[in-house]
């Protein structure tokens, strides 16, 4: 993954980016600032909601919108869990915005600081090790789902484009023996 943005390409959501990067932001920025004045109830709840307010935002609405993808998990008739996975077609994801594309990642990935919070928890630097353990699961669970689907949107594009060469290889033999 590139580590810089693209160059002179400005943003095709920027509404969508800002809400992105601020849900993520306020949770995190929430938790650091309120563990440092308040320790209390209140504040592992506030942080929380605000965990799985982005959580929620990421999956449904700027996961879609900036990447093209969309993930879900569902149980079947057999209580087994089954990863679900939409991504655009070739043509709409061929317009995503490269920078938009590049902030998703980016955010999705730095939000696992949550994991370097829980270890920093875990050598007792705070009491409070079950909060930072949901956040980080909460991002980890879009890391894993967004990471799946756009892999499986990968395979669906390499499906299409066999099956579409495929066609055209079949349909030129055809015409060339017609024409015979």
């Amino acid at each position: 993954m590139d580590l810089n943005p693209p160059p002179g390409e400005n943003y095709g959501h920027p509404r969508i980016c800002f809400f992105h990067v601020l849900f993520k932001g306020a949770a995190l920025a929430f938790y650091i600032l309120s563990a440092l004045f308040v320790n209390s109830f209140h504040h592992i709840v506030v942080t929380v909601l605000l965990a799985a307010l982005d959580f929620w935002v990421v999956k449904n609405v700027s996961g879609r919108i900036l990447v093209g993808l969309r993930w879900w998990n569902e149980i079947d008739e057999d209580g087994e869990s089954v990863w679900k996975f939409e991504c655009l077609d070739q043509e709409s994801m061929a317009r995503i915005n490269k920078k938009d594309s590049w902030l998703f990642w980016w955010t999705l990935y730095l939000t696992a600081y949550y994991g370097f919070l829980l270890y920093s928890l875990l050598l007792g630097l705070k009491l409070i090790i079950c909060l930072s353990f949901v956040c980080l699961t909460l991002s980890i669970a879009n890391i894993v789902g967004f990471t799946k689907c756009r892999k499986d949107a990968k395979k669906q594009l390499q499906a299409f484009a066999t099956q579409t060469l495929a066609t055209r290889f079949q349909s030129t033999i055809q015409s060339a023996f017609s024409v015979v």
